[in-house]
């Protein structure tokens, strides 16, 4: 996840699968804005006479739903190879801009790379609104919060604390997190204002949401950071609990000194210049692709749920929807 900043969120978040064609890992790892990787050249070569399209696939559902849909679309109704890499959020900026990738579908904020590479170098070009907005908080359970309302107040969490002990977390309660890759402001928010709690990490997307249904199935109290939108809510209804009002002056905040709660924000889309100059309909395609928060949900809960493949879930979304993606080609 990125910091926040005054019109940005941060986040990132589950198993990656290939949905249309050849999935790539990418093991670039680079610290925010650190690196200038503008000169590398493309693990993909184009094949003579065949369209190819390159989308990142990062690793929460959501993104993933994107690419599924968006993908499909691309190899049955435009006719082109889509090749698929995998990237964390930092090193997918990185990407963008060499060339290896030519889209990224859902980016939650990452400023310093955007002044770098959209800004300064040009080598990434917006791509627009994905047309779903995203926002990051901490989050408890609807049973307990009915049962204990004050909880939804960061000022009483410390009276919960105990409760929320785990083996992980030692004498302290329990902030679980997804994945260490995920850039947050958790630590800093913990320490900054002076909460009896410790992040614990539970790997990965996938294995906090087997978490939260574990504790829902025992009707367990938890407090998880968590993101909208995300199809899980609609299984484990949870509330908010309310953090330090966000200001731009919070936002704009180094990492370490965040004291106030995350924002709120359209997710945006990102083409690499050189393909949204040479893309054509595709890069027209994907700058239209957009869509509702209830459309990616119902996408990413078959595949994350319901256990389609990617692509399953794809077709289907499809087949139900033509009167919204038909669109995106015109």
């Amino acid at each position: 996840m990125a910091r926040t900043t005054p019109r940005t969120a941060a986040r990132a978040r589950l198993r990656t699968s290939a949905t249309v064609a050849s999935a790539a890992a990418l093991l670039a790892v680079t610290g925010c804005g650190a690196a200038d990787m503008t000169k590398q050249a493309s693990p993909f070569a184009a094949p003579a006479d065949i369209k190819t399209v390159t989308l990142s696939v990062q690793s929460w559902v959501g993104a993933q739903a994107n690419v599924a849909v968006a993908g499909k679309l691309l190899q049955d109704e435009l006719g082109y190879r889509v090749d698929l890499v995998q990237t964390d959020e930092v090193p997918a900026w990185d990407a963008l801009s060499q060339g290896r990738v030519d889209a990224i579908l859902e980016d939650w904020g990452h400023p310093d790379q955007e002044k770098l590479y959209v800004q300064d170098k040009k080598t990434i070009v917006p791509g627009g609104d994905l047309g779903v907005t995203g926002h990051i908080g901490w989050y408890v359970p609807k049973y307990w919060a009915d049962e204990h309302p004050d909880v939804t107040d960061w000022k009483n969490l410390d009276r919960y604390a105990e409760e929320l002990r785990t083996p992980e977390s030692g004498d302290k309660g329990q902030l679980m997190d997804g994945s260490p890759s995920y850039v947050t402001n958790d630590k800093a928010l913990v320490k900054n204002l002076g909460l009896d709690y410790k992040v614990v990490f539970a790997g990965s997307e996938a294995a906090q949401i087997t978490q939260i249904q574990q504790f829902a199935k025992a009707k367990k109290p938890f407090l998880s950071y968590w993101y909208q939108p995300q199809w899980l809510f609609n299984e484990v209804p949870m509330v908010e609990v309310k953090l330090p009002e966000y200001t731009d002056a919070c936002g704009a905040k180094a990492p370490a000194d965040i004291d106030c709660a995350y924002p709120t924000t359209p997710l945006q889309k990102y083409l690499n210049a050189d393909f949204s100059r040479r893309g054509k309909d595709a890069a027209a395609f994907l700058r239209k692709f957009s869509w509702s928060e209830r459309d990616q949900n119902e996408v990413s809960k078959m595949i994350a749920s319901d256990r389609l493949t990617p692509d399953e879930a794809a077709e289907r979304w499809i087949a139900r929807n033509p009167d919204i993606w038909k669109k995106w080609l015109d």
